[in-house]
């Protein structure tokens, strides 16, 4: 028990201060290390393996709607990156420039990719030509760069690994069908693989991606009350298409412009899956991108038959979950401890008595409940054990989220629940007018999150000018 309670003082509790309790996790869970350069980590294996398991789950999503994966360069011409205006204005505080190659000054510097899309315009003017060649539905795996000023850990480094989608398509319709589809595709992932509760919406045009007509985004809520956009989807219309020349000849033999899509997610996503389910002992990760889904541990191994008993149902176990067995001789408190830390959905304990009775333990880490289950029956019991610990997750996110959403008709209104009860989403009806959003969040702090999908009519007039309202606004701090 002292190894366990050593472990467990090394946390900074939520409580006391979340912005250290979450360094304090993605540090003693293994998940990454800092390096000599500002704002890049190391993804540690533990870390890594968790983004390996986000990415098989996603790319097996993206492959069954008819995607297909390519890799572009990492550098970009500026010339290219400039030749769509509202795009570069939008990227050029975060860009980072190679001026040399080896010791000779390069004749046009190369930004090193903060986004594809110039590179995948430059592409598709090359291999589109007919109706035939269209709709391309194509995806990256990579990495990119932009320059933050702060930073942490995977919410906002200067490198990060990523997902970016690109599409393009013969019409409007098909485009905007795409934008949708896959804000979809991302927000069912969160909420069944990541057990994480999502509002799916629209950004308003301030808040929207540069070079976009539309930006559509899902919204998670963390334990401490502010927002995390986990994921968006874009809508580009024409406008990538004019600026590169990019024509293709219809059905009627017609020169005309196709549309265009883009969407992402990234290793940011680790990070709300830390602030969503994670407790003061440690992370608390989904079973579906858990690295280890069930730890055995035996209890009393230096007692005869224990330690072969525990390999026999490590390598029974394998055969249908991520498992690993501990027989270091370290104390069965570190180990309860160790794999609290790191989130472990499973545990079983296995000893002398449980073989006896032909039995082991399950404990899950959402609850630490613990069930006296048979051998005979126990993958069954895992597995019911698996979709519970996800389904516990998700209802105490969604409760967390319920507990901390206001509804509010008024400024005032804004600034008495957040001041009572904490940072949260607000729900609060709006005019449509840029200035009445800025106004918003001057005042009260929330800034827009989305328009909501699911909208729903609060009153008739705007929070902030009193004017007739358009829409129903998510607000909050978000980070």
């Amino acid at each position: 028990m002292a190894d366990n309670k050593k472990m467990v003082d090394a946390i900074t509790s939520m409580e006391e201060d979340f912005a250290k309790w979450y360094t304090d996790i993605v540090k003693k869970a293994e998940l990454i290390e800092y390096t000599s350069v500002k704002g890049c980590m190391v993804i540690r294996p533990y870390g890594y393996a968790i983004w390996e398991n986000m990415q098989k789950i996603l790319d097996g999503m993206f492959k069954a709607t008819g995607h297909e994966n390519v890799c572009m360069p990492m550098f970009i011409p500026e010339s290219l990156l400039n030749k769509e205006k509202d795009h570069v204005e939008g990227f050029a505080p975060e860009v980072a420039w190679v001026t040399h190659g080896g010791n000779e000054e390069l004749e046009e510097k190369l930004c090193v990719r903060p986004t594809s899309e110039t590179l995948f315009c430059e592409h598709y003017a090359n291999i589109i030509q007919s109706y035939r060649d269209l709709p391309k539905l194509y995806n990256q795996w990579v990495s990119v760069v932009r320059w933050e000023k702060t930073t942490r850990p995977f919410l906002r480094s200067r490198e990060f690994l990523w997902q970016e989608g690109h599409t393009i398509h013969a019409t409007a319709e098909e485009a905007i069908e795409e934008t949708e589809r896959m804000l979809n595709v991302y927000a069912d992932f969160c909420e069944k693989d990541l057990a994480m509760p999502v509002i799916r919406g629209k950004k308003t045009e301030s808040d929207k991606f540069a070079g976009a007509v539309s930006t559509y985004a899902i919204e998670a809520l963390m334990h401490d009350g502010k927002a995390l956009q986990a994921g968006t989807s874009h809508y580009f219309g024409d406008g990538f298409a004019r600026a590169f020349d990019i024509q293709y000849l219809n059905k009627e033999n017609k020169k005309v412009y196709p549309h265009q899509t883009s969407w992402g997610v990234t290793t940011r996503l680790i990070g709300a899956v830390i602030m969503t389910h994670g407790d003061n002992n440690g992370l608390v990760l989904p079973p579906a991108v858990a690295p280890i889904q069930v730890v055995v541990l035996p209890i009393a191994q230096h007692k005869e038959g224990v330690l072969d008993k525990a390999r026999e149902l490590r390598d029974r176990l394998a055969k249908s979950f991520r498992v690993k067995l501990d027989d270091s001789d370290n104390s069965p408190g570190w180990k309860f401890s160790e794999y609290e830390m790191k989130g472990v959905p499973v545990r079983l304990e296995i000893g002398p008595r449980d073989m006896e009775n032909n039995s082991c333990v399950l404990v899950t880490r959402h609850n630490r409940e613990k069930t006296v289950v048979s051998l005979d029956n126990l993958e069954t019991a895992i597995a019911e054990k698996l979709q519970a610990v996800r389904d516990g997750l998700y209802e105490a996110a969604l409760a967390n989220r319920e507990r901390r959403t206001y509804v509010c008709k008024t400024l005032d209104e804004i600034t008495e629940n957040l001041e009572k009860h904490g940072d949260g989403f607000v729900k609060a009806m709006w005019c449509g007018d840029e200035a009445c959003e800025d106004k918003v969040k001057e005042i009260t702090g929330v800034g827009s999150r989305c328009i909501p999908f699911d909208q729903e009519q609060i009153s008739d007039t705007c929070v902030c000018c009193g004017k007739p309202a358009k829409m129903m606004v998510y607000w909050g701090k978000a980070y």
